[in-house]
């Protein structure tokens, strides 16, 4: 370890708190040829992307649902295009359906641009039917412009007129001269909330409503009077297009993380676990290096880039050292609620073979997507990728997306009796979410393994502030701040930066970190090696 740290007194840039976000930063800035120098608090890399083995068992620790990661291209997944540029790529099963545990019905819906309308007809009737088309034939159109400017091609100074605006000026004028005047005038509402889009439609379809609600909540936190209208129109392209398809990694999402890591350190880029940051040291108003816990001080040269959430990175600051203004809001920034997760290992026996990979439970529309305990997530990886569970057996992760107060485990010991009660009664909805997805096969007392994680378990392993999913920031009313800060040299990623949360909006912020550290011509060469 000691001879990692030597070494990286000269290295040029620092990384903390490592998920999705640091990692593409790292690996980009790898691949610009930089001297890069990674510093993960944990024993493992990813964040909360990171997978783990219990028994033979590979669990994912966060998100399950991917798409786009085999995609090419200008349009491509932010994180796609970092694996293309690293020249990494990841195995994974396709898929295109999901299952869905309503008040309305239980049913299997599938993504792309016709089978949804099965589902509506049956379950919702044909006015949602007509009202979804009329949602499609606006949305789609759109995302043509959503997705003409990729993240890869952004930088935070005036560089981004020359990688951004000059070279994509052409799509995005032929992407507004096809949708047409009324087209282009919907196109300004990309950067607005998406209900704004829903309203102007006039979609007063129930089961439509809180179907979008839901939909833009599984991704962004908000539901969709929060959730800015490019991000869910971008999904609505990845989803509801001809040829859509849902993958998963072969290897469980650690596998993408491995992809990172690997393509990081093929491009001389270094990674150094149990490093935990105590501490950003600035001087004259600049972040010259970090001070581990351990005591060691290691200089920057050049500057270091936080990965932790924006209320860890300023308390990483000097109290002297931070701006007044940014610690002001900071601390006024909202923020979304934490997880309940529950993780699994079990006998496949009994269970039936036609089991499908994703579940999505919601017990009541009344109460809102956002009301705790309402919503839960399930993933069986094991249906699609055997190797990830010991043979004849399946693992399981389920978690209440975002909801989970922080303030009913603020305080308590996690070794007390209050603390693992509180977890057996506020687990108990993932339980029974579960027992109703896999059926009477299903046997709690049959499991090898069973974990529940609490708001404390985020806190403590990810080093997220009151274990919170994100900022709440709500489209229309504020934005994601950028990757700069008061802080000369000192630049935040991941998903207290635009573009928000979420897998694909995580990697773009990296993206854009490691593009605005390196000059024009550095970054033009590699939009031009990975044909962007």
């Amino acid at each position: 370890m000691s001879s990692v740290f030597q070494e990286g007194l000269r290295q040029m840039w620092w990384l903390l708190a490592v998920e999705l976000g640091g990692l593409s930063a790292a690996s980009l800035l790898a691949r610009y040829g930089q001297d890069v120098l990674v510093l993960e608090s944990h024993d493992l890399p990813g964040g909360a992307a990171h997978s783990f083995q219990i028994k033979g068992y590979k669990f994912d620790s966060g998100p399950s649902l991917f798409s786009g990661l085999s995609s090419r291209g200008p349009q491509a997944n932010p994180l796609a295009q970092v694996l293309d540029a690293l020249g990494e790529s990841i195995p994974c099963v396709s898929y295109d359906s999901w299952m869905v545990y309503l008040p309305e019905g239980d049913f299997l819906t599938r993504i792309g641009p016709t089978e949804f309308f099965k589902d509506l007809q049956k379950y919702a009737g044909p006015n949602a039917v007509q009202e979804w088309q009329k949602l499609l034939d606006t949305v789609l159109p759109l995302s043509t412009a959503a997705m003409a400017l990729p993240p890869a091609a952004i930088r935070g100074d005036f560089g981004v007129l020359l990688t951004a605006a000059a070279r994509y000026a052409p799509s995005l004028i032929r992407s507004f001269m096809k949708m047409g005047p009324q087209g282009a005038l919907g196109a300004t509402k990309l950067l607005r909330p998406f209900s704004e889009i829903i309203d102007s439609l006039n979609l007063k379809d129930p089961f439509i409503r809180n179907w979008l609600d839901l939909l833009c909540f599984l991704l962004s936190g908000l539901k969709a009077d929060g959730t800015l209208a490019a991000e869910i129109v971008y999904m609505f392209a990845e989803w509801y297009k001809p040829g859509c398809v849902l993958e998963y990694p072969l290897q469980g999402s650690g596998a993408i993380v491995d992809a990172l890591v690997r393509g990081m350190e093929k491009f001389g880029g270094r990674l150094s676990l149990g490093s935990h940051v105590q501490e950003i040291v600035v001087e004259g108003g600049r972040a010259v290096g970090v001070k581990l816990e351990s005591g060691l001080f290691i200089r920057a040269r050049k500057a270091v880039v936080s990965n932790a959430s924006m209320w860890d990175t300023l308390k990483l600051l000097p109290t002297a050292e931070r701006p007044k203004s940014y610690q002001e809001k900071v601390q006024k920034t909202a923020q979304c609620e934490s997880f309940m997760h529950l993780h699994l290992g079990f006998d496949a026996k009994g269970i039936p073979e036609d089991l499908d990979l994703h579940h999505i439970v919601v017990n009541d529309w009344k109460a809102g997507v956002d009301a705790e305990q309402n919503v839960v997530l399930i993933s069986i990886p094991s249906v699609v990728s055997p190797n990830l569970a010991p043979k004849g057996k399946h693992v399981l992760h389920a978690y209440t997306p975002g909801t989970e107060p922080y303030d009913l485990w603020a305080g308590l010991d996690r070794r007390s009796a209050e603390y693992k009660q509180l977890k057996a009664q506020r687990s108990e909805v993932m339980w029974k979410a579960v027992e109703r997805a896999i059926g009477p096969g299903f046997s709690r007392d049959k499991c090898e393994v069973k974990l529940v994680g609490t708001p404390l378990t985020h806190q403590r392993f990810l080093r997220r502030n009151r274990g919170t999913y994100g900022p709440a920031i709500r489209a229309g009313e504020e934005s994601f701040p950028g990757q700069g800060t008061p802080i000369s040299q000192l630049y935040c990623c991941g998903d207290s930066t635009f573009p928000g949360i979420g897998v694909p909006a995580v990697a773009a912020s990296g993206t854009i970190v490691a593009n605005s550290l390196v000059s024009v011509d550095e970054h033009t060469r590699l939009l031009d090696a990975i044909g962007i």
